[in-house]
């Protein structure tokens, strides 16, 4: 070889790291996030269907759980779930969540595109409520299940979490396939669970039980900072709270606003901001929802106003 082409073996040579350094860029914009959700608890091969079903689309994926112990059929805690979690995923993020009493069923299987650059593969059956709210609608569409099922899959019809959903949401998640895809546009709206909105009105606000801190019985309102503020309650002062299923009444009581557990006597009652910044209530050392029975969901709702002196 003469110097002339040893110059520009060397030249090409130079190049090699930029060619391996694009490549591998590539590679890793490639790997997508799938995080799944489900009433399916982990006590048979459920959820490791669904994941072998997304790692046969691609095995880079990485897949995370958010919960597979939602109660059984129990929509509104599954909504709850994801406006809890959601937003603290990166864009880009799929999820797929199925609790899907109506599976086999009419109701439409959709993936929702938030506006935070989420994404939602899902029954349309009130699973959207509150992300749909929180994070807003950029666009929803159909699954279109000629193309977007899982092969000789189309005689079952009490698995789609398995043949639909987690195949859909891996195929997106990978790249295989593009968000306008998924199937025909729909208008942008999903179906809702009511409950009640978070007000505050004279004196008073009022607010739903969306969920129990189930591991400690702590009562969760969807009452956040801001609204809570505008009683104008410092830290010490009671409030009278007062809590309904539906029309009934169910407790009602006074006690102290504090920041943390431990600033009342073990055994009492207290109300505090929850890691989420939204009005909650507890008993030091106790179960609040199982001493008065207090569970959650959209028909449970609460009032608070502040005590005066």
């Amino acid at each position: 070889m003469g110097p002339s082409h040893y110059l520009v073996a060397m030249h090409w040579f130079l190049y090699i790291p930029l060619f391996l350094l694009i490549i591998t860029a590539g590679c890793k914009q490639k790997h997508g996030v799938v995080v799944f959700q489900s009433d399916f608890g982990v006590k048979d091969g459920a959820v490791s269907a669904m994941k072998g079903v997304a790692i046969s689309i691609d095995p880079t994926l990485k897949l995370y759980d958010l919960t597979h112990e939602i109660p059984a059929y129990h929509i509104w805690e599954a909504a709850y779930r994801l406006q809890q979690t959601a937003a603290y995923w990166p864009p880009g993020t799929v999820f797929v969540s199925v609790v899907d009493p109506g599976v086999g069923t009419d109701r439409k299987s959709v993936v929702m595109r938030s506006r935070s650059g989420h994404y939602f593969v899902t029954p349309d059956n009130g699973t959207l409520t509150l992300v749909a709210e929180s994070l807003g609608i950029d666009e929803v569409r159909e699954i279109d299940e000629v193309l977007n099922r899982r092969k000789n899959s189309a005689a079952s019809y009490t698995f789609h979490g398995r043949d639909v959903y987690a195949y859909t949401g891996a195929r997106l998640a990978a790249g295989v396939i593009r968000f306008e895809e998924v199937g025909p546009l729909l208008p942008d709206t999903v179906i809702r669970i009511p409950y009640q909105q978070a007000t505050a009105e004279a004196g008073v606000v009022k607010g739903n039980i969306p969920i129990l801190d189930v591991q400690y019985g702590n009562v969760w309102t969807n009452i956040n900072d801001s609204i809570f503020k505008k009683l104008q309650v410092s830290v010490g002062v009671n409030v009278e709270v007062v809590i309904r299923h539906n029309d009934a009444l169910v407790y009602t009581g006074k006690m102290p606003y504090v920041h943390t557990f431990g600033d009342v006597p073990e055994g009492r009652p207290l109300a505090y901001l929850n890691s989420l910044m939204n009005l909650s209530f507890a008993i030091n050392m106790g179960s609040f929802s199982d001493s008065f029975r207090i569970a959650s969901g959209p028909g449970w709702s609460v009032e608070v106003k502040k005590v005066n002196l």
